[in-house]
């Protein structure tokens, strides 16, 4: 959104220094004109904000390359050979077609949130295995994987859409992976200090429930969440409500998703057996 230039170059120099990889970049303008920070590089300009995920996905059709990379602008690429391990590892394990860093604080001896760590049972945080959620911020996939998933959600417009595109590289027969053995640096914000956060939170949980999940877990993974929601939340239940409610009587899908099925029962076999079934 351009309210964070400093940060944007931070992260862009971060991306430039990668070693080991062909880069085609663009910078995704949602609201503003990034070619006034940048007027030597690639940009998108999108006149009004159209959310994250929908940014995401205007600036994937302006790029070409085997694996496409999402980077958030207060993101770091500390090491300069992030992408070459990324590489690395989808060559060698072809069944992955998504990677998601292990995210550690950007300040030096900062608590790195659990929230950051894509299954449900954290235990050790170093240690890699299949991703049953996503930290959005720095994702790696398979370009024709994310083709023929359909992009990210866009009218989630933030919050959850991460969870969709790793439940739909499981409905392709693909992996996603967190790769616990590659790092890269996120200052440490609590995204709870604004009221949209509770009433996206809230809608978006009940449309990707709508949206992907067959009878009964389409109805139980939303009631579960409520009742986890109505014992942590003891602030804004408003907003959360609000959003609760647009949620169940509105549909997340757009005209053209109008073809998208639901995910197959192995697919709800598949999140059980990696430790999250979809009724949380």
């Amino acid at each position: 959104m351009g309210k964070r230039p400093d940060e944007l170059r931070r992260a862009f120099d971060s991306l430039k220094a990668q070693e080991g990889v062909t880069l085609d970049i663009v910078i995704v303008g949602n609201g503003w004109d990034p070619k006034e920070q940048f007027p030597n590089q690639k940009t998108l300009h999108l006149p009004e904000n159209i959310g994250i995920p929908g940014g995401r996905n205007a600036g994937a059709g302006q790029v070409d390359g085997k694996t496409l990379f999402f980077l958030d602008d207060d993101v770091l690429l500390h090491d300069k050979k992030t992408f070459a391990k990324m590489k690395e590892l989808m060559d060698l394990r072809p069944e992955i077609g998504l990677i998601q860093p292990r995210v550690i604080a950007l300040k030096d001896g900062e608590a790195t949130p659990t929230r950051w760590v894509p299954r449900l049972r954290i235990g050790r945080e170093p240690r890699s295995s299949v991703a049953t959620s996503l930290w959005e911020g720095a994702t790696a996939i398979d370009h024709d994987l994310f083709e023929s998933i359909g992009g990210w959600p866009k009218n989630f417009f933030y919050a959850h859409e991460g969870v969709e595109l790793v439940w739909r590289v499981l409905d392709e027969g693909r992996i996603p992976w967190y790769a616990a053995d590659i790092e890269v640096k996120h200052p440490v914000i609590n995204p709870a200090r604004h009221d949209y956060y509770f009433f996206l939170n809230a809608r978006n949980r009940v449309w990707l429930a709508k949206r992907n999940l067959r009878f009964p877990f389409s109805f139980l993974y939303p009631l579960t969440w409520i009742l986890i929601s109505l014992f942590r939340i003891r602030e804004k239940r408003g907003a959360w409500f609000k959003g609760l409610f647009q949620g169940i009587f509105t549909t997340s899908i757009g005209v053209d998703e109008k073809k998208r099925k639901k995910l197959c029962w192995q697919t709800h076999w598949l999140l059980t057996k990696f430790g999250r079934p979809p009724i949380i």
